[in-house]
């Protein structure tokens, strides 16, 4: 893999670091913030429906976060509190979004991108909830829901470039995964559906879920819940020349969720069997800080 050059390449985990993890507790339906040790940890918002993905806007102060909502229902959700998780809101409520996975914040663009697994869609909306629309539709109705490599899952974008990546895994431990690549912006006179600009960046995949780009390097990282030796990992690739993925994390219990600290060296992740991980950026001096904390799904690292 082509070399990385990184100004704070020598920061240690042992350095000293600001900065807050906030982690998604799948099973007991809850967040909670902590210190990038895993230590000051505080449960900061509870009852949450089945909760998946998680970003952090560090300036207006606020975290978002998706609920998936109950199984086949239609009642996923998106919503919105304070870094304390005082004054929650929803912002997109039931009805909208079928079951929305990963999400993805566009600071500078205003918008909130997340995937839609069950509704096998991409879509994204205004940072208040407004103006939802779909950008990828991989499959419509009932028939074409039962096909699992339709379902959307992991999304980060490249504000660089006006792209985003999205994963759609396949079936459980089924080889079919694919991540892909498209434009932000629909094609003049296509469709959701009829896009010629989609690219597949990678296929064959055990079972991709979250993504996360660090742009200043343009490499991008993925969960793996697949089978071995490929899955229950974490990978990276180049996106600007062709390479094979690189596995740099093995022996996860199901991973899930991701997130850079790219400026420390460092990445942070997750999996179902309850355990949070911390790693530098090429995989080494990887420690599992948390376990046994339940079923973990989305992580976000930012700097409060």
């Amino acid at each position: 893999m082509t070399a990385i050059n990184r100004s704070a390449s020598n920061v240690s985990h042992d350095a000293v670091r600001s900065g807050r993890l906030f982690l998604l507790e799948l099973s007991g339906g809850r967040i909670h913030s902590m210190d990038p040790d895993g230590s000051d940890r505080k449960t900061i918002v509870t009852d949450c429906h089945l909760p998946d993905g998680i970003v952090v806007d560090t300036d207006a102060g606020h975290i978002y976060w998706t609920n998936m909502g109950s199984v086949g229902a239609h009642n996923g959700s998106i919503e919105r509190a304070d870094l304390d998780g005082k004054n929650r809101v929803p912002i997109v409520p039931q009805g909208i979004t079928h079951t929305p996975k990963q999400i993805h914040l566009d600071k500078e663009g205003g918008k909130l991108y997340w995937c839609d697994r069950e509704g096998m869609r991409v879509m994204r909306a205004n940072l208040d909830g407004t103006q939802v629309e779909t950008l990828i539709e991989a499959g419509s109705g009932d028939h074409d829901r039962h096909d699992q490599t339709r379902w959307c899952v992991g999304i980060t974008i490249d504000p660089k470039l006006k792209k985003m990546y999205w994963t759609q895994k396949g079936p459980d431990k089924g080889g079919q995964g694919r991540i892909f690549r498209a434009n932000l912006e629909i094609p003049n006179g296509e469709s959701p559906a009829t896009r010629s600009d989609i690219e597949v960046l990678f296929d064959q995949l055990p079972e991709p879920i979250d993504l996360e780009l660090d742009v200043e390097n343009r490499v991008l990282y993925w969960t793996d819940r697949g089978d071995p030796p490929r899955g229950n990992t974490v990978n990276r690739a180049p996106i600007d020349e062709p390479a094979a993925p690189e596995i740099e994390i093995t022996h996860l219990l199901e991973g899930i969720g991701i997130a850079l600290d790219v400026a420390g060296n460092r990445m942070f992740f997750t999996d179902l069997g309850g355990s949070v991980y911390s790693a530098d950026l090429d995989g080494k001096n990887e420690r599992n800080f948390l376990y046994a904390q339940g079923n973990l799904a989305g992580i976000a690292y930012a700097e409060v």
